[in-house]
């Protein structure tokens, strides 16, 4: 009996520990490291986590409701802060009270403006290195199958060097496996965010070059929407970042460019069908280049800009509200316009899946069926102000999608 109560008491234990590290790990990922408020203006912000948080004004030359010393937040109800513009504050988040689960700072910005664009660009991605897309076989002279890089490399790594050497492009890989003469090559490659050095031996195919037996990728192109530009020419697009297709995962940016783009047609999309727009670009005429690809969207800078429209006020998270909105698209061909939408639902204000949206323009709905692949970036606005962009569609209806925040976009 006093072992089976010592084995309960051990579980019971054990149980809590993972419960609470559950929970930990939870209310952590849902808590931003940075919360930008604007100077001067009473902005409510609601994290909805349970948990306290002691704001600290580390340096107060201005009006605020957050005095010298700490004040004391229940984050679990929706909290107001006044902030000064040359102050600084930070928060430190604490569970029941006494475990310090984060610091989290508080920046204090000033009124930023920017032109929602809503145009079509293309794209085009040029990897930091090759990517492995996949392993395979392939059959020497001999009639023996071989593949030198199964179980070495796999889907998602990243060839930065071969035996020291840089190396860039798809095709100058090949070629140096061609090269190799089947003595053993050094690999450097990166395997989710580390590096390590790798040795295979390549082997002849039946037509006598070496191989590894591997799928490789160097770039990525396509057409995408333009979130936002400002007076200097930099700009956000696709509200997500560009992954690869096979992988899924975001391709590291060794260098990019951008170029204008027009829609030809519109595949219509469907339940259990997403729809595309098809458009064209040349890619022998850079209008700009790109310096980031991110979960947030890929940003770059534009060398010259003809975009019409005014520049608006940033919206910060928490003056997004659920209700009617607005989206800017091309999808035609014959330019921007202006589309009605309805914000469904406010999520978390961290991350990139922060708005539910559902289109209730009819004209957009008759054209496209809602939201299809090239809206992503599609500025919304809501009383005058840029509150975000279109990210995904819901595959089952695609008059449905997220979207994510303008912040979270500028914070990235």
């Amino acid at each position: 009996y006093r072992i089976y109560r010592a084995v309960l008491g051990g579980v019971f234990a054990v149980s809590c520990m993972a419960l609470m590290g559950v929970l930990y790990y939870r209310i952590d990922s849902s808590i931003p490291s940075v919360i930008n408020v604007r100077a001067g203006e009473a902005e409510s912000l609601h994290l909805g986590i349970p948990a306290r948080g002691e704001i600290v004004s580390v340096s107060d030359q201005g009006v605020s409701n957050i005095p010298q010393g700490a004040v004391d937040i229940d984050l679990s109800k929706t909290f107001t802060l006044k902030t000064a513009l040359e102050s600084g504050y930070r928060m430190q988040v604490k569970l029941f009270g006494f475990i310090t689960l984060k610091n989290v700072d508080i920046q204090v910005i000033e009124d930023q403006e920017l032109i929602p664009v809503g145009a079509p660009i293309g794209i085009y991605v040029k990897t930091d290195g090759v990517l492995v897309v996949g392993t395979g076989e392939f059959q020497g002279p001999d009639g023996v199958s071989y593949s030198p890089g199964k179980y070495i490399l796999k889907s998602g790594d990243y060839v930065r060097k071969v035996n020291g050497q840089a190396v860039t492009e798809k095709d100058d890989f090949i070629q140096r496996m061609k090269d190799s003469g089947g003595q053993p090559v050094v690999l450097t490659i990166e395997r989710e965010g580390e590096l390590m050095d790798v040795e295979i031996t390549p082997q002849r195919d039946a037509t006598g070059d070496y191989k590894i037996g591997v799928w490789v990728r160097d770039n990525a192109q396509g057409v995408g929407t333009m979130t936002y530009i400002d007076g200097q020419g930099n700009f956000g697009a696709l509200g997500h970042g560009i992954t690869d297709t096979d992988t899924g995962m975001l391709m590291p940016l060794g260098d990019g460019a951008v170029m204008g783009a027009s829609v030809k047609t519109v595949k219509k999309g469907s339940a259990g069908q997403p729809g595309e727009l098809k458009g064209s670009f040349d890619l022998e005429h850079d209008r700009g280049e790109l310096y980031a690809n991110t979960d947030r969207g890929v940003f770059g800078v534009m060398e010259d800009f003809d975009f019409t429209g005014s520049a608006v006020p940033v919206a910060a998270p928490g003056e997004v509200r659920t209700g009617g909105a607005v989206i800017r698209a091309n999808v035609s061909g014959d330019g921007v316009e202006e589309y009605a939408i309805e914000i469904t639902r406010v999520l978390e204000q961290t991350g990139v899946q922060n708005l539910l949206l559902r289109v209730t323009d009819q004209r957009l709905i008759d054209q496209t069926g809602g939201i299809v692949q090239g809206m992503s970036g599609s500025p919304i606005l809501q009383e005058g102000k840029i509150i975000g962009a279109v990210t995904h569609v819901f595959v089952n209806n695609p008059a449905k999608g997220y979207g994510i925040f303008i912040e979270n976009m500028l914070d990235q």
